[in-house]
Protein backbone atom coordinates (compact mmCIF):
# COMPACT_ATOMS: atom_id res chain seq x y z
CA UNK A 1 0.00 0.00 0.00
CA UNK A 2 2.91 2.48 0.92
CA UNK A 3 4.77 1.55 -1.95
CA UNK A 4 2.19 2.37 -4.27
CA UNK A 5 1.69 5.68 -2.88
CA UNK A 6 4.89 6.41 -3.11
CA UNK A 7 5.11 5.02 -6.73
CA UNK A 8 2.02 7.49 -7.45
CA UNK A 9 3.94 10.32 -5.66
CA UNK A 10 7.11 9.63 -7.73
CA UNK A 11 4.65 10.27 -10.74
CA UNK A 12 2.90 13.49 -9.98
CA UNK A 13 6.16 14.80 -8.94
CA UNK A 14 7.64 13.55 -12.49
CA UNK A 15 4.85 14.76 -14.48
CA UNK A 16 4.48 17.69 -12.75
CA UNK A 17 7.70 19.05 -13.15
CA UNK A 18 7.94 18.25 -16.36
CA UNK A 19 4.14 20.35 -17.17
CA UNK A 20 4.93 23.18 -15.29
CA UNK A 21 8.28 23.29 -16.96
CA UNK A 22 6.71 22.63 -20.35
CA UNK A 23 4.58 25.51 -19.49
CA UNK A 24 6.85 28.14 -18.47
CA UNK A 25 8.91 28.11 -21.73
CA UNK A 26 5.78 28.42 -23.24
CA UNK A 27 5.07 31.77 -21.62
CA UNK A 28 8.79 32.68 -21.96
CA UNK A 29 8.34 32.09 -25.86
CA UNK A 30 4.55 33.92 -25.87
CA UNK A 31 6.38 36.64 -23.71
CA UNK A 32 9.33 37.05 -26.08
CA UNK A 33 6.75 36.46 -29.37
CA UNK A 34 5.18 39.68 -28.32
CA UNK A 35 7.81 41.96 -29.83
CA UNK A 36 7.32 40.34 -33.11
CA UNK A 37 3.89 40.85 -33.94
CA UNK A 38 4.18 39.51 -37.43
CA UNK A 39 4.33 35.84 -36.69
CA UNK A 40 1.67 33.52 -37.06
CA UNK A 41 1.45 31.46 -33.95
CA UNK A 42 -1.08 29.21 -35.91
CA UNK A 43 1.27 27.77 -38.55
CA UNK A 44 3.79 25.11 -38.01
CA UNK A 45 5.94 24.40 -34.53
CA UNK A 46 4.13 27.47 -32.96
CA UNK A 47 1.15 25.76 -32.67
CA UNK A 48 2.94 24.00 -29.68
CA UNK A 49 3.19 27.16 -28.41
CA UNK A 50 -0.31 28.79 -29.27
CA UNK A 51 -2.23 25.61 -28.12
CA UNK A 52 -1.81 25.77 -24.44
CA UNK A 53 -1.19 29.47 -24.19
CA UNK A 54 -4.08 31.19 -26.26
CA UNK A 55 -6.96 30.32 -23.70
CA UNK A 56 -5.24 31.13 -20.45
CA UNK A 57 -3.75 34.41 -22.21
CA UNK A 58 -7.45 35.38 -23.16
CA UNK A 59 -8.55 35.15 -19.72
CA UNK A 60 -5.59 36.98 -18.35
CA UNK A 61 -6.19 40.02 -21.27
CA UNK A 62 -9.97 39.98 -19.99
CA UNK A 63 -9.21 40.79 -16.28
CA UNK A 64 -6.05 43.16 -17.26
CA UNK A 65 -5.90 44.47 -20.44
CA UNK A 66 -3.06 45.31 -22.29
CA UNK A 67 -1.01 48.05 -20.38
CA UNK A 68 0.31 50.72 -22.98
CA UNK A 69 -0.41 48.06 -26.03
CA UNK A 70 2.22 45.67 -23.80
CA UNK A 71 0.29 42.37 -23.06
CA UNK A 72 1.55 41.62 -19.44
CA UNK A 73 -0.32 38.56 -19.33
CA UNK A 74 2.54 36.03 -20.43
CA UNK A 75 4.82 37.89 -17.29
CA UNK A 76 2.02 37.10 -14.70
CA UNK A 77 1.61 33.60 -15.98
CA UNK A 78 5.38 32.89 -15.52
CA UNK A 79 5.41 34.55 -12.04
CA UNK A 80 2.21 32.07 -10.97
CA UNK A 81 3.76 28.80 -13.01
CA UNK A 82 7.45 29.45 -11.27
CA UNK A 83 5.58 29.96 -8.27
CA UNK A 84 3.65 26.44 -8.36
CA UNK A 85 6.36 24.52 -9.43
CA UNK A 86 8.86 25.56 -6.30
CA UNK A 87 5.72 25.22 -3.99
CA UNK A 88 4.80 21.92 -5.17
CA UNK A 89 7.90 20.15 -6.91
CA UNK A 90 10.73 22.18 -5.77
CA UNK A 91 13.59 21.14 -3.35
CA UNK A 92 11.36 21.41 -0.90
CA UNK A 93 8.20 21.38 -2.06
CA UNK A 94 5.27 19.61 -0.90
CA UNK A 95 5.33 16.45 -3.00
CA UNK A 96 9.51 16.23 -2.47
CA UNK A 97 8.58 16.64 1.12
CA UNK A 98 5.47 13.87 1.37
CA UNK A 99 8.22 11.46 -0.67
CA UNK A 100 11.28 11.93 1.53
CA UNK A 101 8.59 11.50 4.87
CA UNK A 102 6.95 8.09 3.31
CA UNK A 103 10.33 7.26 2.13
CA UNK A 104 12.07 7.24 5.77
Amino acid sequence: MISLFVNSLQLLDVSLGISLSYLSIVFLIRLILTWYPKIDLNKGLWLLISIPSTTILNFTRKLIPPIGGVDVGPVIWIGIVSFLREILVGQQGLIKLALHTHIS
